[in-house]
């Protein structure tokens, strides 16, 4: 391969990890030609980008942007693909449901910001809440006592009408 196409791919990696907020190494190397596709035909469903890099690639171009994924280069040994994604908890949720024995297995991963090397990371990611489930969170929390007081008035009212029918027929 000529040095002006590794640059270009190079160029189109770190913008693909520049454009996603979250990204997955992974190891389909035990995988045949029928899992893989059911896996990137699972990617394509859920939002995620599945691409097959070179490790030297994918270092270099990780070394051109601005975070420090040092902690990531380790786990770039043997065939590596990535799955890009937007919510940080997708990738490990499809790992976790279509995984048999390990395979794929998760290398490592970049995910709110924090470092997850290693497979056993795996239920770590799968636990992350992404920003709407947190968003949903926070306004749950909100309601709740605001929901408290209005069934506290509406029970007193039912209580008092309940006391004043009853006066009435006596």
């Amino acid at each position: 391969m000529r040095k002006e196409d590794k640059n270009t791919i190079i160029e189109q990696i770190a913008a693909t990890v520049k454009e996603y907020s979250h990204f997955y190494l992974i190891d389909m190397t035990a995988m045949n030609a029928a899992k893989t596709s059911d896996l990137r035909r699972a990617c394509y469903k859920t939002g995620i980008k599945l691409m097959v890099v070179k490790n030297t690639l994918l270092h270099k171009a990780l070394g051109t942007l601005d975070v420090d994924y040092s902690p990531l280069y380790n786990s770039l040994k043997g065939s590596t693909s990535v799955m890009f994604c937007d919510a940080a908890n997708v990738p490990a949720k499809l790992l976790k449901d279509i995984a048999k024995d390990g395979i794929p297995g998760l290398k490592a991963a970049y995910a709110e910001e924090g470092f997850y090397v290693g497979a056993d990371q795996l239920d770590a990611l799968i636990s992350i809440k992404s920003k709407n489930e947190v968003i949903a969170d926070v306004i749950a929390l909100l309601q709740s006592p605001a929901k408290n007081v209005v069934s506290a008035l509406q029970s007193g009212g039912n209580t008092l009408h309940g006391v004043l029918k009853t006066l009435s027929e006596k």
